[in-house]
């Protein structure tokens, strides 16, 4: 656990020697680091694997959004993910949700983000194998159903995290795991598969299916979503899991292992219009040695070709925004917070009513660490998503764990964003982005300012104008126009 030190402390306004300038680095060379995943091979063993991208178009040839459901249904969407990566090892985890749920209603959240639902190899859930047996190490089906009812009853909808790039087999055919079972009675399709669900160029577990239609998978057989057969079998379980267990949305895990195009079929068929959907679509950040590169077009051009790839139907968390923020606070560079054409620079810019932005979720902050916001920037990266347009998603470890100020900062933002309108679409006018001071306004509603500059000159807001200081912590300050 990230230390709660310094979290929410005094803003901090002064910082002797500081400068401004608008300081960008010049490009060189461009190193791509892989993206590095924990995960276990065959089904057990534990691995550290580098995942290959798929190539994609030259970065720039973003595709104009059109009108999208978000604008319409779920705009004003927060989103609360509801576990860290060893939740799992936490008993009665479903209920000790709930016990939070009035709580979780009164903070202002819409809908909640919950682990994967199934029997898993591994405990977090993301190695599943029985997928009706709903027994997993976060608790019983009947525990699950409660929450789902006590959720529902509060006006919280409840999001499924969907793992179906991947299963993992039960029986063994030529030295390997590749043959299902099925051992839980339920209605529609049987899921005891046999090597032809699997795709035929997963390298390890010798399948006789079409061809991957997304990225390789290591540590568990690869699913065949080109073939009818699964993909029906996969609607009925998704179907189930929303008409009777009840869950309302979906947070797909790992779309880059299959078609994009499959997303709007399992979308289409197992939820409805008004549905909040999101996929895990992790893109490289560009670096010149260990600096990041300003321009980040490559990344946030992947996810627009995949949310049109999906056919506009399931928003994409916004990796590059992350990459960006999170850089710009710990080395005191905002002049990151604004692209070549004044736009904010990740998804958000170029999307923002398909955009789930985040400061840290299980796998990138949690027990795992593997790419951290800086401890002592949080309540600031909650001020930037929580302002800004996109639709925020908010960790459970810095809401629930980290202590009554950071929990504190987050609610007021969140009552602040609901006060003053702010929604996945709202109007986003970057007024300053220099090296210690960024400045935004959006909806001519909220101001928010970022970094150490003390005096903020004509940018500050006036008082004759209606303007008045609403929250601030450290590095980040908050008008509200009344």
């Amino acid at each position: 656990m990230l230390s709660q030190k310094n979290i929410t402390s005094k803003s901090r306004t002064t910082v002797p020697g500081a400068f401004s300038a608008n300081i960008k680095p010049t490009p060189k060379g461009v190193v791509s680091k892989s993206i590095t995943h924990f995960s276990k091979v065959s089904c057990g063993k534990l691995k550290r694997n580098n995942v290959k991208i798929a190539a994609v178009p030259e970065a720039g040839v973003v595709a104009a959004p059109t009108s999208t459901r978000a604008q319409d249904y779920y705009r004003d969407t927060i989103l609360l993910q509801s576990f860290g990566w060893d939740s799992c090892t936490k008993p009665n985890f479903y209920g000790s949700v709930e016990s939070k749920v009035p709580e979780i209603q009164e903070s202002g959240y819409t809908h909640i983000w919950l682990p994967p639902p199934s029997q898993s190899v591994s405990p977090q859930g993301y190695m599943p194998g029985q997928l009706y047996n709903l027994k997993s190490n976060y608790g019983s089906k009947e525990s699950l159903s409660s929450l789902l009812k006590s959720l529902k009853s509060h006006n919280i909808k409840s999001v499924a995290d969907i793992v179906i790039n991947h299963r993992c087999a039960d029986d063994m055919v030529d030295g390997v795991y590749n043959k299902f079972r099925d051992d839980v009675d339920h209605q529609g399709r049987r899921i005891d598969w046999g090597q032809w669900a699997i795709t035929s160029n997963d390298p390890n577990f010798k399948g006789t299916g079409n061809p991957d239609t997304g990225d390789d998978y290591g540590p568990a057989p690869d699913l065949d979503h080109a073939n009818p057969e699964l993909r029906a079998a996969l609607k009925d379980w998704l179907k189930w899991l929303h008409e009777d267990i009840g869950f309302e949305g979906w947070r797909l895990d790992f779309v880059r292992g299959y078609g994009a195009r499959f997303v709007k079929e399992y979308i289409d068929y197992t939820t409805t219009d008004k549905s909040f959907n999101v996929g895990e679509f992790w893109v490289d950040s560009r670096w010149n040695g260990s600096e990041l590169e300003y321009n980040q077009d490559e990344g946030r051009q992947k996810l627009v070709n995949w949310l049109n790839g999906n056919g506009k139907t399931c928003c994409a968390f916004d990796f590059s925004t992350k990459g960006i923020l999170q850089e710009a606070m710990k080395k005191t560079q905002y002049w990151r917070l604004k692209d070549a054409q004044g736009k904010a620079p990740g998804l958000l810019g170029w999307w923002p009513g398909m955009t789930v932005t985040f400061v840290d979720n299980h796998d990138t902050g949690s027990t795992q660490q593997h790419w951290p916001f800086p401890s002592s920037h949080v309540s600031a990266g909650y001020a930037y998503i929580l302002t800004h347009p996109g639709i925020p998603c908010v960790f459970w470890d810095h809401a629930f764990t980290w202590g009554p100020d950071l929990n504190k900062a987050i609610k007021t933002l969140i009552t602040l964003r609901k006060a003053a309108g702010i929604h996945a679409d709202s109007k986003l006018e970057i007024l300053c982005a220099e090296a210690d001071m960024y400045v935004a306004r959006i909806d001519n509603k909220i101001t928010l300012k970022l970094g150490p500059r003390y005096d903020m000159g004509g940018y500050l807001p006036k008082a004759d104008l209606g303007w008045k200081l609403a929250t601030y912590g450290n590095d980040y300050a908050i008008w509200k126009r009344f």
